[in-house]
């Protein structure tokens, strides 16, 4: 059994990557509303400040902060997850042990998350959540996806309209996917 390793920090600003249990779905940009929704509502329950989100069809990439003193954000997916999946028909194809427990197959059951360790760590993350479209080929140029914060960034500028982020095609980190 895989022994799992959380870095709590409170207060602390965490990249999190957070995949769909079946990678070819298009669920989150299909129902990117609900998730929205979804998401304004836990924050309110559970405030968090986001600095940079993306949404893929089947995965998505964000940076959160945390209030001081707060390093529950275990508890802020599980109400996402839970809240998304319990207000989607249900249809998708699960395993008896997910069957046995009630538990929806929409989701994988774990998420790879990182604590920002510095202000590099904390930028090359920012620009790494903010590629990923074009990393996957959805668009070419990023103010052609609609899923995503870069367009935040831009209006309050750190990026121009036209960045590519050609510099990350040289960094090969781990980034959870």
């Amino acid at each position: 059994m895989s022994n799992y390793r959380r870095a709590p920090m409170p207060g602390g600003t965490y990249c999190f990557t957070v995949n769909l249990r079946d990678r070819r779905d298009d669920l989150l940009v299909r129902e990117i509303d609900l998730l929205r929704t979804v998401v304004r509502s836990v924050k309110q329950r559970h405030p968090f400040h986001i600095d940079a989100w993306v949404v893929l069809p089947e995965h998505m990439h964000c940076l959160w902060t945390l209030p001081p003193g707060d390093m529950a954000f275990a508890d802020r997916w599980k109400a996402i997850k839970f809240a998304f999946s319990k207000r989607l028909s249900n249809g998708e194809s699960r395993t008896y042990p997910q069957h046995a427990r009630g538990e929806r197959g929409i989701w994988q059951r774990r998420y790879w998350e990182h604590l920002i360790r510095d202000n590099l760590d904390y930028q090359r993350h920012f620009d790494y959540i903010h590629f990923n479209p074009v990393k996957h080929g959805h668009v070419q140029c990023l103010r052609d996806w609609p899923y995503s914060s870069f367009h935040r960034a831009v209006r309050d500028g750190i990026y121009p309209v036209d960045w590519t982020g050609n510099a990350l095609e040289n960094d090969a980190g781990n980034w959870g996917e």
